[in-house]
């Protein structure tokens, strides 16, 4: 009986932490943005310098705990060939994953579409957290994602 009750209370604490680590993970460390105090910006082939960009029906997300939580979903009225035109393209771009409830962020839809070339990654801000840039998704029909990711200083 002795040892039913030790393993109860093993099994019930590792329950507990399974849960708290899921949590803490999803949700805990997830903020969701006003959307009026969130600039989306690219930089410009000729400035060379981060430029905002329309926006609209804007939703993001970031954390404090990792300068890599940042995610938004958003609409721009531009259109890739003109963005193209006046924004540097990100070639290494590889959408992160979100928390499954911050859904209009779909990192496996981005990257097929970035590898098939119906959406084009920009340069958003180059080092906007140490060895971090921000990365701006836009699609055909207007529909635009950005991201945080490493850049070349910690990748190997």
């Amino acid at each position: 009986m002795n040892g039913k009750l030790v393993g109860g209370v093993i099994v019930l604490a590792a329950l507990v932490t399974g849960i708290s680590i899921y949590y803490l993970q999803v949700y805990a460390f997830y903020v969701q943005l006003d959307p009026a105090e969130v600039e989306i910006r690219m930089t410009g082939i000729a400035s060379e310098e981060p430029e905002p960009i329309l926006t609209d029906a804007l939703q993001a997300i970031d954390g404090d705990s990792s300068p890599i939580r940042f995610r938004a979903c958003f609409e721009t009225g531009r259109s890739i060939a003109g963005l193209t035109e006046q924004f540097v393209i990100y070639d290494a771009a590889d959408p992160l994953n979100a928390p499954e409830w911050f859904d209009c962020f779909d990192a496996r839809e981005i990257g097929e579409a970035l590898a098939a070339g119906d959406a084009i990654a920009f340069l958003g801000e180059k080092n906007i957290h140490d060895g971090v840039d921000r990365v701006v998704a836009v699609f055909d029909d207007g529909r635009a994602y950005a991201w945080h990711q490493l850049n070349e200083t910690y990748q190997d």
